[in-house]
C-alpha cells in the first residue's frame, strides 16, 4: 500500500489552482500539416497543476478504475511539484516503458476517476504525464540500461506494437537475448502506422527503438512471421515466441455498395498517410496499395471511435471540401450523472480535436448502403434509429460522397500468418461480435501451443494503448518467470 507524507504537495493546491491543460494551435493552422500541434505548457505551469493533486486518500486514478498500468500518479504529481524530474521519471518508469506515447494518445481515464472530476476540474494528469517523459529526454535522464547479467535464454516476440516494444525492453532488461520480429519495414505497430502523426509524432518511437538496440533488443523488420520465416522454426531458435500480432482485421459492416470505388476500411488510409509523412512506400503487407486521398472531394467516415476521429483529421489534412461522421448510438449528453458513474469512464457529448476542425457530426443515424454510378461512390444512404437501433420508416437521406470510410472497429489479427500457420494448434475465442481473440489468461498469457505466449490486442481484443502496455508487461514477467523459476519484474 503507498504510504504518503502528510506535508505531500500543496495541500490546498486544488483550491487555489485552476484546471489548466496544454492549449492547440488554432485549427485554421494546424489543418495545414501533420506535425502535433499541442503547445506544451512551460515548467512552472506544469508544476502548478502537478500542484492541484489533493491528498485524497483512496487515488482512484491508480487503476483499475483509472489507470491500466497503475501508474503511482499521486507520487510523480509530488515529484514534479517539487521540481525533482528525475525521480518523477524513474517513478514514472516504474509502472509505464512509454509514458511519451501514453501521455499523448491515451484517452485517460485516470483524469475521469480523479476525485476533482467530481467537480469536473480533475488534475491534468495527462498533461503532467507527457512532460515529466519531454523533460527527461531533453536533461539526458533515459539512457539504455542493458542487463548486468545475462542468462542464455533467447526470447523472440512477434510484433513491435506497444505490448511487444513494452515486453522486449522488459525481458531484455532482465537479461534474455531478445529478438523483435516486425512485418514492417520500422517497429511501433499500429502506433507508427495507424496513429496519425499530428497526435503522436514518430520520432518518440525511434527514441525508443536506439534506447532498445542499447539495451541489447535485435530488432528484425520487415519480416512477416508465419510467411518469411515459420513460427515453428520460431518455437525450434527459442526458449519462448510472444505473439503481439494486434487486432487488425476490420469488422464486416455489412452495408450494401463496398465494392463501389472511394469506399475503403479506415486503416489502409491511415497508414498510407502515416508511410507518406514517414517518407516510405505506401505499400504495405496486409493493406491495399492504391493510393486513398481526400483532397477535394466529399469525404463520409461510418463511425464513432478514435479511428474514425483520426479518419476525419486526416482527410481535413489532405483538403477535403466536407467531412460528415455518422454515428449509430444517439447523441450523449453535454454532462454524466457523477453519482451514478463516477470513478469510471462516462458515456458523455465528447469531441476530439480533429471533429473541431469542422466535422459533421449526425448521431443516432444508420448506414443502409453506399450509392454510386458507373461503379463510382456518390452518395452513402442512412437513416434515423430508434434506441434499438432499428431504422426509422420515412427518415431516409443521402449525403453526397466521393470518399467513404468505414471505421467500426477491429475483429482480430490477420488471418494470413501466425494464425494460418498455427491452425488447429491454436485455441481461439469468437465472441458474440465475431471478433476472434487467441485464448490465454492474464495471468501466465500462455496459450495452447507449448513456449507460445501472447499479449495485447491479439488476446484481449482491440484497446488502448496503455493497456498494451500493461499485457506486454505482465506477460513479459510470466515469461521470465517461466524461464528463470523466479522473477524480479514488476506485474
Amino acid at each position: 500500500m503507498r504510504v504518503r507524507d502528510e506535508n505531500m504537495g500543496k495541500v490546498t493546491g486544488f483550491l487555489e489552482i485552476d484546471r489548466q491543460v496544454a492549449k492547440y494551435q488554432p485549427a485554421s493552422d494546424r489543418i495545414r500539416h501533420f506535425r502535433e500541434f499541442t503547445i506544451p505548457m512551460s515548467d512552472p505551469e506544469v508544476q502548478k497543476q502537478a500542484a492541484r493533486c489533493m491528498d485524497c486518500g483512496i487515488p482512484y486514478c491508480h487503476g483499475p478504475t483509472g489507470c491500466p498500468v497503475h501508474n503511482q500518479i499521486p507520487d510523480w504529481n509530488d515529484l514534479v511539484y517539487n521540481n525533482n524530474w528525475e525521480a518523477a521519471i524513474q517513478n514514472l518508469h516504474s509502472t509505464n516503458n512509454f509514458p511519451e506515447f501514453t501521455g499523448r494518445v491515451c484517452p485517460a481515464p485516470c483524469e475521469e476517476a480523479c476525485t476533482l472530476n467530481l467537480e469536473d476540474t480533475p488534475v491534468a494528469i495527462k498533461t503532467v504525464e507527457q512532460a515529466i517523459a519531454d523533460k527527461a529526454y531533453e536533461l539526458g535522464f533515459i539512457r539504455p540500461q542493458p542487463a548486468t547479467v545475462h542468462t542464455g535464454k533467447k526470447v523472440a516476440i512477434i510484433g513491435s506494437g506497444p505490448a511487444g516494444m513494452a515486453a522486449a525492453q522488459q525481458l531484455g532488461r532482465a537479461g534474455h537475448e531478445v529478438h523483435l520480429y516486425e512485418r514492417e519495414s520500422k517497429a511501433g505497430g499500429l502506433l507508427r502506422y495507424g496513429i496519425p502523426d499530428f497526435k503522436m509524432e514518430k520520432n518518440f518511437i525511434d527514441r525508443r527503438v536506439e534506447q532498445m538496440k542499447g539495451e541489447g533488443v535485435t530488432f528484425h523488420c520487415g519480416v512477416n512471421v508465419g510467411v518469411d520465416v515459420t513460427v515453428e522454426q520460431l518455437l525450434a531458435d527459442h526458449d519462448a515466441v510472444l505473439y503481439c500480432g494486434g487486432s487488425e482485421t476490420p469488422r464486416e459492416a455489412g452495408i450494401p455498395g463496398t465494392d463501389f470505388a472511394g469506399v475503403h476500411d479506415a486503416m489502409p488510409y491511415l497508414v498510407q498517410q502515416n508511410k507518406r509523412v514517414g517518407r516510405e512506400n505506401i505499400d504495405s503487407v496486409g493493406w491495399q496499395a492504391d493510393p486513398i486521398l481526400a483532397g477535394a472531394k466529399h469525404v463520409v467516415v461510418v463511425g464513432g471511435g478514435d479511428t474514425a476521429s483520426d479518419c476525419v483529421g486526416t482527410a481535413f489534412r489532405q483538403g477535403a471540401v466536407k467531412v460528415t461522421q455518422l454515428d449509430i448510438r444517439p447523441q450523449p449528453p453535454e454532462k454524466e450523472d457523477k453519482l451514478a458513474v463516477w470513478p469510471f469512464w462516462a458515456t458523455k457529448m465528447r469531441t476530439s480535436s480533429s471533429q473541431a476542425e469542422g466535422a459533421v457530426r449526425e448521431f443516432q443515424v444508420a448506414t443502409l448502403e453506399f450509392v454510386g454510378e458507373d461503379g463510382v461512390l456518390t452518395g452513402v444512404k442512412c437513416c434515423e434509429v430508434d434506441e434499438r437501433r432499428k431504422p426509422v420508416p420515412g427518415t431516409e437521406f443521402v449525403i453526397k460522397a466521393d470518399l467513404a470510410f468505414i471505421a467500426i472497429g477491429f475483429r482480430g489479427p490477420f488471418t494470413d500468418s501466425v494464425l494460418k500457420e498455427l491452425d488447429g494448434k491454436l485455441t481461439l475465442n469468437t465472441d458474440r461480435r465475431g471478433s476472434t481473440n487467441v485464448v490465454a489468461n492474464d495471468k501466465d498469457y500462455k496459450t495452447s501451443v507449448d513456449k507460445f505466449w501472447t499479449a495485447g490486442d491479439v488476446r484481449r481484443g482491440q484497446s488502448l494503448v496503455v493497456w498494451a502496455i500493461r499485457e506486454g508487461r505482465q506477460a513479459a514477467r510470466a515469461i521470465d518467470e517461466a524461464l528463470m523459476g523466479s522473477t524480479v519484474l514488476p506485474r
